[in-house]
């Protein structure tokens, strides 16, 4: 299936949504990479507020190039979503709803999918220049010093993405995996 989504996200959004489906997503959407989701982390311990409210949010785990000369937002393909994967299910559990990136997922990950009703998202590898030309603003909110790793607020429009993990914990990866081999086994695994 085919949707146009807007964020915020929310529960009903993402409970339709299965591996394999694409998506344009519009609205707010979040950056961060590790070093902003560790600090995110802290001040969650430390009882302080984050940058944003992950409530019905989506983050984008990406560290765009510097934007050309009149350009809103540099180049900013995916990044590896498993350098997340530490701090992912917390956010989750205070109600983040997706998160976007490339690459596998630890069971941790998809286990917090599941219990939060979230979903992950993969975003095309190696087409930064593309998918930059779905950013309409963006503006740092924390941690500047970051440089490319700050957490931006991004507003979007048909970001092309594909469901990898639904909120039942389907996984776009491991089902084409099990396709391939039934195809090329004749069925025998």
């Amino acid at each position: 299936m085919i949707y146009h989504l807007v964020t915020p996200l929310k529960e009903a959004d993402v409970l339709k949504l299965r591996a394999g489906d694409q998506v344009f997503l519009s609205g707010v959407v979040y950056t961060g990479r590790d070093a902003a989701h560790k600090r995110m982390v802290e001040l969650v311990e430390q009882g302080k507020p984050l940058p944003f409210d992950v409530m019905d949010q989506v983050i984008y785990y990406v560290g765009p190039t510097p934007s050309k000369p009149g350009a809103v937002f540099g180049s900013g393909g995916p990044t590896t979503a498993g350098r997340m994967d530490a701090y992912a299910p917390l956010l989750l559990s205070l109600g983040l709803r997706g998160m976007i990136g490339k690459g596998y997922r630890q069971q941790s990950v998809k286990d917090a999918i599941v219990e939060n009703k979230g979903v992950y998202f993969g975003a095309i590898g190696g087409a930064g220049a593309y998918i930059s030309q779905c950013v309409e603003s963006c503006e740092i909110i924390a941690f500047d010093d970051l440089g490319p790793e700050a957490v931006r607020k991004l507003v979007v429009k048909d970001f092309p993405l594909t469901v990898i993990i639904d909120s039942e914990g389907h996984d776009l990866y491991e089902i084409g995996r099990e396709n391939y081999l039934k195809e090329h086994n004749n069925g025998d695994s």
